[in-house]
């Protein structure tokens, strides 16, 4: 391998590590000869064990954080340790609020630019070259650098498959962060988490999400007990979302999150392509709309013509019938 070293954000929630640091660790054991994970907060012995199972053989733990905000001390530790010379060739960040916050704080301080909204990682002429998907999905651009110094890339969720590699824990070191001054200043003093039942919508088997076919947003519950039924997610398109029927964390689609289940049904949505960047990787895709040439029917395995509020209503009956 061309790639020496590449080191991954590797965010922790819920005690565990998240699904994409962990896709992403499992495609830099394909790219690089030594993979190291970077993270922060006070569970990274507990977690250590799974980031090694994933192919990282050293966890540069950055520590507690004392309720500030990740972006100035991870990034903060990261370019200290570049400049050093104990940096990386390339650093991988999930495309989450943190990482995205990191990364740019990082490019910052070395003055090196990001490569964002990724969704492919190959090795090219020495180095990495990554692919981004443009003009709404239609079209993959390659892009690479050229300079010396690390790689900075920020990776869309689903991008890559996570996959276990059989390895032991991974050790631990100290990443030290050093003087921060006033630029580490702001504090968190407060978590809301929204409530939900079911899995996360970026993690679930099955998705059933609604756009403005349904109407009105008191025709939304409609997806939210299909969902239910089907042990899902529910979801959203951007139209719906915009228009205040439901939270920002259902969205699906380029400015929302990147879903991947084994089935995907499409109620009432038209398939721009803002949309169908979040969810056309999806194994098996059903769409229900009662304009046959809805561009959703292009990327649908299964395509309903027929309106969401007859057809709903008869598959939940229906299954609530099978119990």
């Amino acid at each position: 391998m061309t790639v020496e070293t590449v080191w991954v954000l590797a965010e922790v929630n819920d005690g565990a590590p998240i699904s994409t640091s962990l896709e992403l660790l499992t495609q830099a054991r394909s790219l690089a000869t030594t993979v190291e994970a970077v993270t922060y907060g006070d569970v990274t012995a507990e977690v250590a064990g799974t980031l090694g199972d994933y192919g990282a053989t050293t966890v540069r733990n950055v520590g507690d954080l004392g309720g500030a905000l990740p972006g100035v001390p991870v990034a903060s530790a990261m370019a200290a340790a570049v400049t050093a010379g104990n940096g990386p060739d390339a650093v991988l960040f999930p495309a989450t609020y943190d990482g995205r916050d990191v990364a740019a704080r990082l490019s910052a301080k070395l003055d090196r630019p990001v490569l964002t909204n990724v969704v492919d990682l190959v090795e090219a002429e020495g180095g990495l070259a990554s692919k981004h998907a443009i003009f709404g999905g239609s079209q993959v651009l390659t892009a690479r650098f050229v300079d010396e110094g690390p790689a900075l890339f920020v990776v869309r969720a689903k991008s890559f498959p996570a996959e276990p590699s059989g390895g032991g824990p991974a050790a631990v070191e100290s990443l030290p962060v050093g003087q921060l001054g006033s630029s580490n200043a702001a504090r968190i003093v407060d978590r809301h988490v929204e409530e939900r039942s079911g899995p996360k919508l970026d993690e679930a088997a099955v998705v059933v999400s609604g756009g403005r076919g349904l109407g009105d947003a008191d025709q939304y519950p409609l997806i939210e007990e299909l969902a239910r039924l089907l042990k899902g997610a529910a979801g959203a398109s951007r139209a719906i979302v915009d228009a205040g029927w439901v939270p920002y964390s259902h969205q699906v689609g380029q400015t929302g999150k990147t879903v991947k289940p084994t089935v995907y049904l499409a109620c009432g949505i038209s398939g721009a392509t803002q949309h169908l960047v979040g969810m056309k990787n999806s194994k098996n895709i059903v769409a229900v709309n009662k304009d046959q040439d809805a561009p959703i029917f292009s990327v649908a395995d299964l395509g309903i013509v027929g309106d969401v509020h007859k057809v709903l209503p008869a598959l939940i009956e229906g299954l609530k019938a099978k119990g």
